[in-house]
């Protein structure tokens, strides 16, 4: 167990100002979180906090995250689309998500009922892993600039919450991202909007 993510099972992510305090929302999932916790490690992944959150890696390649919602919290795989998903456990995060997908969980007894699936789908992400399959990325209509691109490459997270909005939303950052000529000032643009893109907004929404 990584001590990084005893602290994140008590301070949570630390992404919003509810951090560190008796709203935020691991402290509505503590049993949940530790149940996945312990059964994630049971088959053998290495624990990490990457983007302020669990992350488990087989050889240093992300497979899946763990995550606390409002409504649920969540077993994410990072190439969730190419696992079989026999017993139809996993969700895309929205109708435009190419790679990820998601077990929802809503309560420990749940983990019980449905731990050797949940065990079923993370022994075939750590397969995809080791055969070295990777998702087939369709390309967006509009071109996504470089430096969001590389943001979106070395953060899962991002790249998940971004997949996850309407095809509008996601034009609509885009075209924000790729208005200024300099590079420096569409760098600054993209990171200046990361957390509401981790929210699930769209450019205009408040």
């Amino acid at each position: 167990m990584n001590p990084k993510v005893d602290q994140y099972l008590v301070e949570g992510c630390m992404r919003c100002p509810l951090g560190a305090t008796p709203a935020c929302k691991v402290n509505d999932w503590q049993d949940e979180l530790r149940y996945l916790r312990r059964l994630i490690l049971n088959c053998g992944l290495t624990e990490e906090l990457k983007w302020g959150a669990p992350c488990y890696t087989y050889q240093g390649k992300n497979v899946l995250m763990l995550s606390a919602l409002k409504e649920f919290t969540a077993i994410s795989f990072f190439k969730g689309s190419l696992l079989k998903d026999s017993d139809h456990l996993l969700i895309a995060p929205g109708k435009n998500s190419q790679a990820a997908r998601y077990i929802k969980v809503t309560d420990s007894k749940q983990v019980l009922e449905q731990e050797k699936s949940i065990k079923a789908c993370i022994f075939e992400a750590v397969e995809v892993e080791k055969a070295g399959l990777k998702v087939a990325f369709k390309k967006n209509l509009e071109p996504i600039p470089e430096e969001f691109q590389q943001a979106l490459d070395e953060n899962p997270a991002l790249r998940t919450a971004f997949e996850a909005l309407t095809p509008g939303r996601q034009q609509g950052y885009i075209l924000h991202f790729s208005q200024p000529k300099q590079s420096k000032t569409r760098v600054s643009r993209i990171e200046k909007y990361v957390p509401k893109i981790l929210a699930g907004k769209g450019f205009h929404d408040r």
